[in-house]
C-alpha cells in the first residue's frame, strides 16, 4: 500500500510540473526580436569529440582509436523561412586530436619499434555546415528543434601533399572532406538574447585517409575506408 502511495504521489507531482512548465502562461521574452527577423546572427561555442570508422581489406585486429575533447567556436547566419523552419550557416574553427593505435600484427615479418605502433592525428578544420532546422511550436520561454543537413570541412592539418608518408612518420589525411549531420536541442528566450545547447552527430561521405608510397604499408595497406565520425555538444548565443 504504501508503494501505491509513493507511486500516486510522483505522478500527480509530476503532472503538477507538467501543467506548471506547458501550459501556465509566462511572461514571454524577446516575443519578436528574434524570432520575426527575416535574417538573424549570433556565435557559437562549444566541444567536440571525434572518431575514425574504419573499413579494412583483411580481417586482421580492428586500429584503436583514443579520443580526447576539442574545442570549436564559430559564427552563425539565420534565415527565417517561417514560424518553424530556418536554414542555417555555422562557419566554425574544430581543434581535435585522436591517436590510433595499431596492433603488431600488422607489421608481420618486417622490423618496427612501439613508435611505429602510434599515430598522433592533430585536426584543424575549417567546418561550414549548411542546416535546416524545424522546430516545435512555442512553449511559453522555450522551443525545442531538430536540425539536420550537410557540410564540408577544410583540414589544415591534413598533410595531404607533405611527400613524407608514414614510413618518415607522418599520417596523411585529405583536405577536404563533406560530412552529412543531425541533431537536436532547445531554444531559451531570455530576456535579452536567445540561448541555445544542442547536441548534433556527423558522420564522413568520403574516404579520407591518404595512402602512403608502399601499398603494403603497415599503417595503410589494410585500410579500405577511414571516415570521421562525431560528436558536437554546441552552446548558441543569437
Amino acid at each position: 500500500m504504501k508503494h501505491i502511495l509513493i507511486v500516486i504521489a510522483l505522478f500527480l507531482t509530476f503532472q503538477n510540473v507538467s501543467a506548471q512548465l506547458f501550459t501556465k502562461e509566462k511572461v514571454a521574452n524577446n516575443p519578436d526580436n528574434i524570432d520575426k527577423k527575416l535574417l538573424s546572427w549570433g556565435y557559437f561555442i562549444g566541444f567536440n569529440q571525434y572518431d575514425f570508422k574504419f573499413d579494412y581489406n583483411e580481417d586482421l585486429k580492428d586500429i584503436l582509436v583514443d579520443n580526447s575533447s576539442g574545442f570549436h567556436l564559430g559564427l552563425i547566419g539565420d534565415l527565417r523561412i517561417n514560424d518553424y523552419m530556418n536554414l542555417r550557416i555555422e562557419p566554425g574553427v574544430f581543434f581535435s586530436t585522436r591517436n590510433l593505435r595499431y596492433d603488431e600484427s600488422y607489421f608481420a615479418g618486417t622490423e618496427f619499434n612501439d613508435s611505429d605502433l602510434l599515430r598522433e592525428v592533430k585536426s584543424t578544420y575549417i567546418h561550414i555546415p549548411l542546416l535546416l532546422k524545424i522546430s516545435t511550436k512555442r512553449i511559453n520561454n522555450f522551443k525545442p528543434f531538430i536540425v539536420g543537413g550537410f557540410s564540408t570541412a577544410l583540414n589544415l592539418s591534413s598533410a595531404q601533399d607533405n611527400p613524407d608518408d608514414n614510413s618518415a612518420g607522418q599520417f596523411r589525411m585529405t583536405k577536404n572532406n563533406y560530412f552529412y549531420e543531425i541533431g537536436f536541442g532547445v531554444d531559451f528566450y531570455l530576456v535579452w538574447f536567445k540561448f541555445t545547447p544542442s547536441i548534433r552527430g556527423i558522420f564522413a561521405i568520403n574516404d579520407e585517409i591518404v595512402r602512403d608510397v608502399d601499398p603494403n604499408s603497415p599503417w595503410t595497406g589494410n585500410v579500405a575506408k577511414m571516415q570521421t565520425r562525431g560528436v558536437f555538444i554546441n552552446f548558441t548565443f543569437q
